[in-house]
């Protein structure tokens, strides 16, 4: 397991970072969100990881990490679809939307016993 480093072409990680910024309530969307994008995602190819946050003051951003471009856009696709009928009542707005491949990637060092869940 690499601990830091320069991602390679054969590590390749995308990632797509969606903030919207006038969400009424970040919980509610969260909520209403994790069944239908969750189902979405586990069926994405080259899909790996989902997060969203909160980020205070009507701020949501999700952050979705996938193996490649394609599959990235695949998926995003399918969520907008998804956000667009089923939380249009939660007035998200459009969201500003990064994208672009990794870099560089730290990971803990396994040897000393940190563990995230």
């Amino acid at each position: 397991m690499r601990r830091a480093g320069t991602v390679t072409r054969g590590d390749l990680i995308y990632i797509v970072i969606r903030k919207y910024t006038k969400v009424r309530s970040v919980a509610d969307a969260a909520r209403r969100a994790k069944s239908g994008i969750g189902q979405i995602l586990r069926q994405s190819l080259g899909f790996r990881s989902y997060y969203l946050l909160d980020g205070g003051d009507g701020v949501g951003v999700a952050v979705m990490i996938f193996e490649d471009r394609e599959s990235a856009k695949a998926a995003n696709a399918k969520i907008l679809e998804f956000v667009q009928a089923s939380l249009h009542d939660l007035d998200l707005g459009d969201p500003e939307i990064t994208t672009g491949e990794v870099l560089v990637n730290i990971e803990p060092d396994a040897s000393l016993g940190i563990k995230y869940s």
